[in-house]
């Protein structure tokens, strides 16, 4: 059984502890992109040369995307061989996209997607995958003692509760949550300590 909390710097941290890299395929691809997006602007407009710059353009658009499905599909494949239950955050990528400073390295990520193939791939094998409220507090509450810090900005990475004195990794803490959380609504079937409706996917 496992909990998993999406980043951008990290794809993912598990509640075991393990980080699993972003691959980030369009900054790798980045530089190669605008290049042959600048000799396209060179192009006469309605010309053979042209044709041929965007069909360029496509392919390296096509690059990245099987790059970044291939990554996830491993991803995926070994998240559902090894656990019965994977248990994740219900994430409105939609709307997380519209942040104008973060929109690219969301989409690049692709949450939405490996969060599709684990439920599908999770179907197929007989495992249960649980997305949690996206409300949870899961990086504020403390997995030790319950404790809910009022804020949690984004740059804070390692943290102290103030009420057990626990010390947190904010990653591994999140998906610690979402473990026990996705758990409480496997075995309750219900809301769980103000989570609100959970919907679970088999």
């Amino acid at each position: 059984m496992v909990g998993i909390d999406m980043g951008l710097k990290d794809l993912f941290a598990t509640s075991d502890g393990v980080r699993t890299l972003n691959a980030r395929h369009t900054a790798k691809y980045a530089s190669r992109l605008a290049l042959a997006q600048r000799r396209l602007s060179r192009k006469k407009l309605g010309s053979a040369n042209r044709a041929k710059a965007r069909q360029k353009i496509a392919r390296i658009h096509a690059k990245i995307s099987d790059c970044r499905l291939d990554g996830l599909h491993k991803l995926s494949r070994r998240l559902i061989n090894e656990n019965q239950v994977v248990c994740v955050e219900n994430l409105a990528v939609k709307n997380m996209i519209r942040n104008p400073w973060l929109s690219r390295a969301i989409a690049d990520a692709g949450w939405g997607e490996l969060v599709r193939q684990l439920e599908y791939k999770g179907a197929w094998a007989g495992r249960q995958v649980v997305a949690i409220d996206r409300w949870f507090p899961s990086s504020k509450r403390c997995s030790g003692c319950g404790f809910v810090m009022d804020s949690m900005p984004l740059n804070i990475r390692l943290w102290t509760c103030p009420e057990c004195k626990a010390e947190h990794d904010r990653d591994v803490n999140a998906a610690l949550n979402i473990k026990a959380a996705g758990l409480a609504v496997l075995a309750l079937g219900a809301n769980v300590s103000g989570i609100g409706q959970v919907p679970v996917s088999c």
